[in-house]
Protein backbone atom coordinates (compact mmCIF):
# COMPACT_ATOMS: atom_id res chain seq x y z
CA UNK A 1 0.00 0.00 0.00
CA UNK A 2 2.91 2.32 0.75
CA UNK A 3 4.68 1.84 -2.41
CA UNK A 4 1.81 1.92 -4.43
CA UNK A 5 0.95 5.65 -2.85
CA UNK A 6 4.48 6.77 -3.57
CA UNK A 7 3.88 5.85 -6.76
CA UNK A 8 0.94 7.82 -7.37
CA UNK A 9 3.11 10.60 -5.69
CA UNK A 10 5.53 10.25 -7.99
CA UNK A 11 3.13 10.23 -11.34
CA UNK A 12 1.13 12.94 -9.95
CA UNK A 13 4.41 15.10 -9.75
CA UNK A 14 5.46 14.08 -12.85
CA UNK A 15 2.50 15.05 -14.46
CA UNK A 16 2.39 18.69 -12.44
CA UNK A 17 5.86 19.09 -13.84
CA UNK A 18 4.65 18.30 -17.45
CA UNK A 19 1.82 20.73 -17.03
CA UNK A 20 4.57 23.38 -15.95
CA UNK A 21 6.97 22.23 -18.68
CA UNK A 22 3.78 22.81 -21.40
CA UNK A 23 3.34 26.26 -20.30
CA UNK A 24 6.64 27.07 -20.29
CA UNK A 25 7.51 25.94 -23.66
CA UNK A 26 4.85 27.51 -25.34
CA UNK A 27 5.45 30.80 -24.01
CA UNK A 28 9.37 30.49 -24.89
CA UNK A 29 8.35 28.99 -28.10
CA UNK A 30 5.85 31.85 -28.71
CA UNK A 31 8.61 34.58 -28.47
CA UNK A 32 11.48 32.82 -30.18
CA UNK A 33 9.52 31.59 -33.25
CA UNK A 34 8.01 35.65 -33.84
CA UNK A 35 11.66 36.83 -32.96
CA UNK A 36 13.24 34.15 -35.43
CA UNK A 37 10.54 34.86 -38.35
CA UNK A 38 11.19 38.84 -37.58
CA UNK A 39 14.68 37.84 -37.96
CA UNK A 40 14.18 36.01 -41.28
CA UNK A 41 12.51 38.54 -43.04
CA UNK A 42 14.23 41.46 -41.91
CA UNK A 43 12.01 42.77 -38.84
CA UNK A 44 12.37 43.28 -35.63
CA UNK A 45 9.70 41.35 -34.11
CA UNK A 46 7.83 42.12 -30.54
CA UNK A 47 9.96 44.40 -28.95
CA UNK A 48 7.31 47.20 -27.42
CA UNK A 49 5.91 44.97 -24.20
CA UNK A 50 8.74 44.27 -21.44
CA UNK A 51 12.91 44.27 -22.43
CA UNK A 52 12.99 43.42 -26.55
CA UNK A 53 9.05 42.15 -26.66
CA UNK A 54 10.19 39.45 -24.27
CA UNK A 55 6.64 40.07 -22.20
CA UNK A 56 4.53 39.87 -25.37
CA UNK A 57 3.87 35.91 -25.01
CA UNK A 58 2.64 36.32 -21.49
CA UNK A 59 0.65 39.35 -22.11
CA UNK A 60 -1.32 37.72 -25.10
CA UNK A 61 -1.72 34.45 -22.65
CA UNK A 62 -3.23 36.70 -20.21
CA UNK A 63 -5.56 38.32 -22.87
CA UNK A 64 -6.30 35.03 -24.11
CA UNK A 65 -7.37 33.96 -20.49
CA UNK A 66 -9.66 37.10 -19.89
CA UNK A 67 -11.51 36.37 -23.47
CA UNK A 68 -15.56 35.12 -23.25
CA UNK A 69 -15.95 31.95 -25.73
CA UNK A 70 -18.35 31.99 -28.05
CA UNK A 71 -20.64 28.78 -29.26
CA UNK A 72 -21.59 29.10 -32.61
CA UNK A 73 -25.47 28.55 -33.26
CA UNK A 74 -26.84 24.60 -33.62
CA UNK A 75 -23.60 23.52 -32.81
CA UNK A 76 -22.59 20.50 -30.70
CA UNK A 77 -22.27 21.79 -27.25
CA UNK A 78 -20.89 18.78 -25.65
CA UNK A 79 -18.14 17.99 -28.86
CA UNK A 80 -17.38 21.92 -28.83
CA UNK A 81 -15.96 21.64 -25.36
CA UNK A 82 -14.62 18.38 -25.40
CA UNK A 83 -12.46 18.92 -28.22
CA UNK A 84 -10.17 21.32 -26.89
CA UNK A 85 -9.83 18.93 -23.57
CA UNK A 86 -8.97 16.31 -26.05
CA UNK A 87 -6.06 18.07 -27.86
CA UNK A 88 -4.20 19.23 -24.20
CA UNK A 89 -4.44 16.92 -21.21
CA UNK A 90 -3.75 13.28 -23.12
CA UNK A 91 -0.26 14.58 -24.15
CA UNK A 92 1.14 14.89 -20.55
CA UNK A 93 0.56 11.16 -20.58
CA UNK A 94 2.82 10.94 -23.68
CA UNK A 95 5.54 12.46 -21.68
CA UNK A 96 5.50 10.47 -19.11
CA UNK A 97 7.54 7.44 -20.37
CA UNK A 98 10.17 9.89 -21.79
CA UNK A 99 13.72 9.30 -20.61
CA UNK A 100 14.72 13.07 -19.71
CA UNK A 101 17.80 11.83 -17.93
CA UNK A 102 19.66 8.50 -16.83
CA UNK A 103 17.57 8.75 -13.93
CA UNK A 104 14.75 10.76 -14.93
CA UNK A 105 12.07 9.10 -16.46
CA UNK A 106 8.80 9.56 -14.92
CA UNK A 107 6.94 6.05 -15.81
CA UNK A 108 9.80 3.54 -16.88
CA UNK A 109 7.46 0.91 -18.97
CA UNK A 110 9.03 -1.49 -21.21
CA UNK A 111 6.88 -0.45 -24.24
CA UNK A 112 6.92 3.04 -23.83
CA UNK A 113 6.86 4.40 -27.80
CA UNK A 114 3.47 1.92 -28.23
CA UNK A 115 1.62 4.35 -25.46
CA UNK A 116 3.44 7.25 -27.65
CA UNK A 117 1.85 6.08 -30.73
CA UNK A 118 -1.58 4.81 -29.19
CA UNK A 119 -2.73 8.04 -27.55
CA UNK A 120 -0.45 10.63 -30.18
CA UNK A 121 -4.52 9.53 -31.79
CA UNK A 122 -6.18 11.52 -29.71
CA UNK A 123 -4.84 14.65 -31.44
CA UNK A 124 -6.10 14.49 -34.70
CA UNK A 125 -9.29 13.35 -33.01
CA UNK A 126 -9.54 16.52 -31.22
CA UNK A 127 -8.90 18.12 -34.53
CA UNK A 128 -12.32 16.00 -36.14
CA UNK A 129 -14.17 17.24 -33.17
CA UNK A 130 -13.73 20.61 -33.22
CA UNK A 131 -14.25 21.03 -36.67
CA UNK A 132 -16.93 19.02 -36.62
CA UNK A 133 -18.88 20.11 -34.06
CA UNK A 134 -18.54 23.78 -34.96
CA UNK A 135 -21.34 24.13 -37.75
CA UNK A 136 -18.67 26.24 -39.53
CA UNK A 137 -17.85 25.08 -43.42
CA UNK A 138 -14.16 25.84 -43.04
CA UNK A 139 -14.28 24.18 -39.29
CA UNK A 140 -15.60 21.10 -41.71
CA UNK A 141 -12.89 21.31 -44.20
CA UNK A 142 -10.16 21.57 -41.50
CA UNK A 143 -10.99 19.03 -39.88
CA UNK A 144 -11.14 16.61 -43.10
CA UNK A 145 -7.45 17.79 -43.85
CA UNK A 146 -6.56 17.06 -40.55
CA UNK A 147 -7.43 13.75 -40.82
CA UNK A 148 -6.19 12.70 -43.91
CA UNK A 149 -2.83 14.22 -43.12
CA UNK A 150 -2.49 12.12 -40.00
CA UNK A 151 -3.38 9.04 -41.14
CA UNK A 152 -1.29 9.37 -44.12
CA UNK A 153 1.70 10.27 -42.58
CA UNK A 154 1.42 8.50 -39.20
CA UNK A 155 2.99 5.44 -41.32
CA UNK A 156 5.92 6.77 -42.53
CA UNK A 157 6.73 7.63 -39.49
CA UNK A 158 6.04 4.66 -37.53
CA UNK A 159 7.97 2.76 -39.94
CA UNK A 160 10.98 5.07 -39.53
CA UNK A 161 10.67 4.31 -35.74
CA UNK A 162 10.83 0.59 -36.44
CA UNK A 163 13.93 0.63 -38.14
CA UNK A 164 15.91 2.00 -34.98
CA UNK A 165 13.25 -0.38 -33.15
CA UNK A 166 14.87 -3.31 -35.36
CA UNK A 167 18.02 -2.45 -34.54
CA UNK A 168 18.00 -1.66 -30.74
CA UNK A 169 15.64 -4.87 -30.17
CA UNK A 170 13.48 -3.01 -27.55
CA UNK A 171 10.59 -0.85 -27.13
CA UNK A 172 12.28 1.19 -24.13
CA UNK A 173 12.41 4.12 -24.58
CA UNK A 174 15.56 4.16 -22.31
CA UNK A 175 17.69 1.32 -23.72
CA UNK A 176 17.34 2.70 -26.55
CA UNK A 177 18.84 5.54 -25.72
CA UNK A 178 21.64 3.18 -23.39
CA UNK A 179 22.14 1.28 -27.22
CA UNK A 180 23.69 4.59 -28.72
CA UNK A 181 27.18 6.37 -27.76
CA UNK A 182 27.86 9.60 -26.10
CA UNK A 183 29.64 10.85 -29.67
CA UNK A 184 27.68 12.02 -32.39
CA UNK A 185 29.09 9.00 -34.42
CA UNK A 186 27.57 6.65 -32.18
CA UNK A 187 24.26 7.85 -33.07
CA UNK A 188 21.24 6.49 -35.04
CA UNK A 189 21.13 9.28 -37.19
CA UNK A 190 24.86 8.28 -38.35
CA UNK A 191 23.56 4.55 -38.97
CA UNK A 192 19.64 5.25 -39.89
CA UNK A 193 20.22 8.42 -41.75
CA UNK A 194 17.10 8.06 -44.18
CA UNK A 195 14.56 7.25 -41.73
CA UNK A 196 15.65 10.31 -39.38
CA UNK A 197 15.27 12.52 -42.88
CA UNK A 198 11.63 10.36 -42.50
CA UNK A 199 10.73 11.01 -39.44
CA UNK A 200 11.74 14.77 -40.09
CA UNK A 201 9.10 15.53 -42.57
CA UNK A 202 6.60 13.33 -41.05
CA UNK A 203 7.00 15.29 -37.80
CA UNK A 204 6.51 18.32 -39.40
CA UNK A 205 3.00 17.05 -40.90
CA UNK A 206 2.20 15.08 -38.01
CA UNK A 207 1.68 18.87 -36.07
CA UNK A 208 0.58 20.41 -38.44
CA UNK A 209 3.36 22.74 -38.65
CA UNK A 210 4.09 25.11 -42.31
CA UNK A 211 4.44 24.20 -45.03
CA UNK A 212 2.28 21.24 -44.22
CA UNK A 213 -0.36 23.54 -42.09
CA UNK A 214 -3.28 22.55 -44.60
CA UNK A 215 -5.90 22.12 -41.88
CA UNK A 216 -5.60 25.26 -40.45
CA UNK A 217 -4.49 27.09 -43.55
CA UNK A 218 -5.85 31.23 -43.14
CA UNK A 219 -5.67 31.97 -46.78
CA UNK A 220 -8.26 29.18 -47.77
CA UNK A 221 -9.89 28.03 -44.52
CA UNK A 222 -9.11 31.43 -41.97
CA UNK A 223 -8.46 28.55 -39.46
CA UNK A 224 -9.49 25.79 -40.51
CA UNK A 225 -11.11 23.13 -37.52
CA UNK A 226 -10.65 26.12 -34.37
CA UNK A 227 -11.88 28.68 -36.62
CA UNK A 228 -14.80 29.20 -34.46
CA UNK A 229 -12.63 29.05 -30.76
CA UNK A 230 -11.91 31.64 -28.79
CA UNK A 231 -10.91 32.45 -25.15
CA UNK A 232 -9.81 29.73 -23.43
CA UNK A 233 -10.98 27.05 -26.17
CA UNK A 234 -8.25 28.60 -29.03
CA UNK A 235 -5.69 28.42 -25.86
CA UNK A 236 -6.18 24.65 -25.29
CA UNK A 237 -5.37 23.83 -28.96
CA UNK A 238 -2.48 26.43 -29.19
CA UNK A 239 -0.75 24.61 -25.96
CA UNK A 240 -1.45 21.35 -27.40
CA UNK A 241 0.45 22.68 -30.53
CA UNK A 242 3.31 23.67 -29.31
CA UNK A 243 3.10 20.46 -26.71
CA UNK A 244 3.24 17.96 -29.80
CA UNK A 245 6.26 19.66 -31.59
CA UNK A 246 7.96 19.26 -27.89
CA UNK A 247 7.19 15.58 -27.66
CA UNK A 248 8.08 14.70 -31.29
CA UNK A 249 11.21 16.78 -30.66
CA UNK A 250 11.92 14.71 -27.54
CA UNK A 251 11.38 11.53 -29.61
CA UNK A 252 13.58 12.48 -32.03
CA UNK A 253 16.05 13.20 -29.34
CA UNK A 254 15.99 9.75 -27.76
CA UNK A 255 15.76 7.93 -31.00
CA UNK A 256 18.40 9.53 -33.11
CA UNK A 257 20.55 11.64 -31.28
CA UNK A 258 21.21 9.73 -28.66
CA UNK A 259 18.37 11.03 -25.82
CA UNK A 260 20.36 12.42 -22.66
CA UNK A 261 24.01 10.92 -23.69
CA UNK A 262 26.54 13.72 -24.36
CA UNK A 263 30.27 13.98 -25.22
CA UNK A 264 30.56 15.57 -21.73
CA UNK A 265 28.89 14.05 -18.51
CA UNK A 266 25.13 12.43 -19.84
CA UNK A 267 22.46 14.20 -18.36
CA UNK A 268 18.40 15.88 -18.82
CA UNK A 269 20.39 18.77 -20.43
CA UNK A 270 21.49 16.90 -23.30
CA UNK A 271 18.09 15.57 -24.20
CA UNK A 272 16.53 19.33 -23.73
CA UNK A 273 19.42 21.01 -26.33
CA UNK A 274 19.02 17.91 -28.60
CA UNK A 275 14.77 18.40 -28.21
CA UNK A 276 14.82 22.34 -28.72
CA UNK A 277 17.45 21.83 -31.75
CA UNK A 278 14.61 19.94 -33.27
CA UNK A 279 12.22 22.71 -32.43
CA UNK A 280 14.28 25.32 -34.04
CA UNK A 281 14.59 23.04 -37.36
CA UNK A 282 10.71 23.18 -37.21
CA UNK A 283 10.28 27.02 -36.62
CA UNK A 284 13.29 27.60 -38.88
CA UNK A 285 11.14 26.32 -42.33
CA UNK A 286 7.99 27.16 -41.28
CA UNK A 287 9.38 30.90 -42.39
CA UNK A 288 11.27 29.31 -45.23
CA UNK A 289 8.92 27.29 -47.53
CA UNK A 290 5.97 27.97 -49.13
CA UNK A 291 2.73 26.21 -47.90
CA UNK A 292 2.61 23.44 -50.55
CA UNK A 293 -0.98 22.23 -52.14
CA UNK A 294 -3.18 19.56 -51.02
CA UNK A 295 -2.57 17.05 -53.16
CA UNK A 296 1.05 17.58 -53.11
CA UNK A 297 1.21 17.16 -49.52
CA UNK A 298 -0.21 13.55 -49.87
CA UNK A 299 1.45 12.87 -53.10
CA UNK A 300 5.01 13.61 -50.84
CA UNK A 301 3.57 10.89 -48.43
CA UNK A 302 2.27 7.99 -50.61
CA UNK A 303 4.66 8.66 -53.50
CA UNK A 304 8.00 9.24 -51.70
CA UNK A 305 8.43 8.82 -48.07
CA UNK A 306 6.09 5.56 -47.60
CA UNK A 307 8.17 3.44 -50.38
CA UNK A 308 11.09 5.20 -48.96
CA UNK A 309 10.60 4.24 -45.80
CA UNK A 310 9.09 0.35 -46.58
CA UNK A 311 13.06 0.17 -47.89
CA UNK A 312 14.78 1.47 -45.51
CA UNK A 313 13.01 -1.05 -43.01
CA UNK A 314 13.61 -3.92 -45.01
CA UNK A 315 17.19 -3.04 -45.82
CA UNK A 316 17.31 -2.46 -41.72
CA UNK A 317 15.64 -6.23 -41.52
CA UNK A 318 18.27 -7.66 -43.82
CA UNK A 319 21.26 -6.57 -42.40
CA UNK A 320 20.32 -7.00 -38.92
CA UNK A 321 19.61 -10.83 -40.49
CA UNK A 322 23.11 -11.04 -41.97
CA UNK A 323 25.03 -9.56 -39.14
CA UNK A 324 22.79 -11.31 -36.05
Amino acid sequence: MELSLLYFVKILVAVLAIIALMVGNAIVMVYVERKAAGFIQRRPGPYEVGPWGTLQAIVDSMKLLAKQIFVPANADYILFFLAPILAFFPVLLLFLPIPFGPYLTSWETPDGIILILAFAGFGVLSNLLGGWASNNKYGVLGAARAVSQSIAYEIPLILALLAVIYQAGTLNLSEIVEAQGSWPWQWNLVCQPLAFFIYLVSLVAETNRAPFDLPEAESELTAGFHTEYSGMGFALFFLAEYANMLLVSFVCATFFLGGYKGPILDGFWWTFIKAYLVMFFIVWIRWTFPRVRFDQLLNINWKWLLPLSLLNLWVTAIVIKVIG
